[in-house]
């Protein structure tokens, strides 16, 4: 299929796009302490505008004292704001790229922890993540939430922006006025679809007369919240009638789900197949003559090039697309398609980072939201050495590519038949593929760099001085530990990686044993029961993999486990094991809250519990007086260093890597 659309251009209303591609709002943390944009701002939108976006959508600027959700937001009714809109506005616009400012209170879904002030909604009723009581907010304070956004919409035209978005979906209080689970009013502002958005009418009345005609208005709807009693795609393409009928917008943006209850569908991970919200703009462009936004997790341009030949949308909203590669319009434009680095849709640098109130990253660049700082740049050497890397996971691989790109001559040697480590093991699960591309990424880069990878080698000291390397980078990962109570001769207690590479194969009653509160866990205990295994998960936590929370896939991991028929059982330790004559095997735990002990009588054992660096090469390179002698610089990275998870591998490989 051609793509064609995708780079044709399309005018929102004063605004003409070069091409279809939106870098949509999304959060960064990138925000100074008092609410000011920030360098990282600047550079992270110019690096996506350079890379080809045919417009970008900034994060949502608060529009009133009121609405403080978490630290790090630009408070747009500051006048102060308008000198960093203004640098923000001009680096984008040095790429031709237009940039509109997303406008938004967040209402109800907020926390009064930083404003020290009551959460404003329509109702006081609570939300389900923040649990507080919100105020319900009088006719007066209406007119002055609806005063706000035009005071923060004129602080956007100062600052050069060339459009506006109103963020009326995810998360915001013109939602909270939409949806008839948040309100319950009995006035004007309640009951019947056109009362409810009644104030979103006033707000968008408002903002035009602020910005004049020569900015773009845009409106961000929800079509489907995906909660019983809220918003549904019924109610949203009146809301859309409605929106158009002002005569006063010009386009219509769209997204799936709550920034609460539903979340996980907001920023769906790999458990979600790509395009699922699609059927939102798709519904809404047959009822509007706007144009629409389509979202949906889109990976690749065949995926936003058929959305827009189908007709479902007539721009396509690629977020995480593109913060993995900045790049990703030119690529794609250019037909570089293979050197696109693909978005893993694994979030967890990116959603994972600002769930815990860190600035957002990508667990494959660690140029993103580093551009301001340099991170990553090409600065070519002129002494170029000749590098040898040991291990071809993500830590290796990294370490390659910052060295080559700065003009080394790197070689990896991997002692597998195939790069990537625990990642390709980790990619082999239920569910877990697409995290394979982080090494198809990596592997793709060092082949366009020039660095030769050589598989099946081992290699020792004697091997590192017959190559006669400058440098040496030790990246040989980690291996399975042993906890202290497993006895080293009891073959029905294996790691999940035995279970991954095809060692063991369990079966029968199945405890996986979940010390590491992530993945490991949780996709081997899928993959036996898909095998046909009775599969307990057991914990020391109070929660079965505990950080899926912040990746997002815990509530989808809940629905898959209970339907597979995995039991989950929490703030269990194990204290040891026996086998009685008769072969039965048994495990004593004790429960870490009453010390009362608990036994189980499994087949198997698997375990997901720390590992340990295999770190021998290294201790062995740099103990080395010869290779001292001859000044070969010995480094290591990744989970030889300390094992831990990918993203610190990437990080740490990039660091060393960059700094031969």
């Amino acid at each position: 299929m051609a793509e064609q659309m995708l780079w044709s251009p399309l005018r929102l209303g004063p605004v003409t796009l070069k091409n279809r591609v939106v870098f949509s709002a999304h959060l960064t943390n990138y925000a100074t302490q008092d609410g000011k944009p920030s360098d990282q701002h600047v550079a992270y939108y110019a690096e996506r505008a350079k890379g080809g976006a045919g417009l970008i959508i900034t994060e949502e600027h608060s529009t009133h004292p009121t609405d403080w959700p978490y630290e790090k937001l630009i408070h747009g009714f500051n006048p102060a704001v308008i000198d960093g809109y203004r640098r923000i506005t001009e680096a984008v616009h040095r790429h031709g790229t237009p940039i509109f400012a997303q406008l938004n209170h967040n209402g109800g879904q907020a926390s009064s922890m930083f404003s020290r002030l009551p959460v404003w909604a329509p109702s006081a009723v609570p939300d389900p993540l923040f649990r507080e009581v919100p105020k319900a907010v009088s006719l007066a304070e209406i007119a002055e939430i609806v005063e706000s956004y035009a005071l923060v919409a004129r602080h956007c035209r100062e600052g050069g922006f060339d459009g506006i978005e109103l963020q009326c979906s995810h998360s915001s209080i013109v939602r909270g006025f939409l949806s008839p689970a948040t309100n319950k009013r009995t006035d004007g502002y309640g009951g019947s679809i056109p009362n409810r958005a009644r104030i979103l009418v006033e707000i968008v009345e408002a903002v035009r007369q602020a910005i004049g005609p020569s900015l773009a208005l845009g409106v961000r709807i929800c079509g489907d919240e995906l909660i019983d009693g809220c918003t549904t795609i019924d109610d949203a393409l009146e809301v859309a009638k409605i929106v158009e009928a002002t005569g006063n917008v010009d386009y219509i943006n769209t997204s799936i789900g709550v920034a609460t209850a539903s979340l996980f569908m907001i920023e769906a991970s790999m458990h979600v197949p790509p395009n699922y919200a699609m059927f939102i703009p798709s519904a809404i462009r047959k009822v509007v003559d706007l144009p629409v936004v389509g979202v949906g997790r889109f990976k690749d341009p065949l995926q936003a090039e058929r959305a827009l030949q189908e007709g479902h949308c007539d721009l396509v909203g690629v977020v995480r697309g593109q913060i993995a590669d900045a790049d990703f319009a030119r690529k794609a434009r250019a037909g570089h398609t293979d050197d696109t680095r693909l978005c893993l849709s694994c979030n967890q640098e990116c959603v994972g980072r600002m769930g815990l109130n860190r600035w957002l990253g990508c667990i494959e660049n660690p140029r993103t939201g580093r551009e301001s700082q340099g991170v990553a740049e090409v600065r070519l050497t002129t002494a170029p050495k000749q590098v040898l890397v040991v291990g071809a996971g993500p830590a290796g691989l990294q370490a390659a590519i910052a060295a080559a790109r700065n003009g080394h001559r790197v070689t990896v040697v991997e002692a597998h038949a195939e790069p990537g480590g625990q990642v390709r093991l980790a990619a082999s699960v239920p569910n877990r593929a697409e995290f394979g591309d982080l090494v198809r990424n990596q592997v793709s880069e060092c082949r366009r760099l020039g660095v030769s990878i050589e598989y099946g080698i081992s290699v020792d000291a004697a091997e590192v001085r017959r190559r006669g390397p400058d440098s040496v980078v030790v990246a040989t990962g980690a291996r399975a530990a042993r906890p202290w109570w497993a006895p080293g001769d009891a073959e029905w207690i294996v790691d999940v990686r035995d279970v991954l590479d095809g060692s063991t194969h369990p079966d029968g009653q199945v405890i996986v044993l979940d010390e590491l509160g992530f993945h490991h866990a949780t996709s081997v205990a899928e993959l036996l029961a898909d095998r046909g295994a009775r599969v307990e998960v057991i914990t020391n936590g109070m929660v079965v993999g505990q950080d899926l929370g912040i990746t997002l896939d815990m509530e989808n991991w809940w629905i898959r486990a209970n339907a597979k028929g995995i039991v989950q059982s929490t703030e269990l330790v194990p204290m040891g094991v026996s086998v009685d004559e008769g072969g039965t095997k048994t495990v004593e735990f004790q429960h870490h809250p009453t010390g009362q002990m608990r036994s189980r009588t499994p087949d198997w054992v698997v375990l997901a519990v720390p590992a340990d660096p295999v770190e021998e090469l290294y201790l062995e390179l740099s103990g080395d007086e010869s290779l001292r002698a001859a000044g070969v610089g010995v480094e290591r990275v990744g989970d030889c260093v300390a094992p831990r998870r990918a993203h610190a591998a990437i990080i740490e490989g990039e660091r060393v890597g960059a700094g031969l």
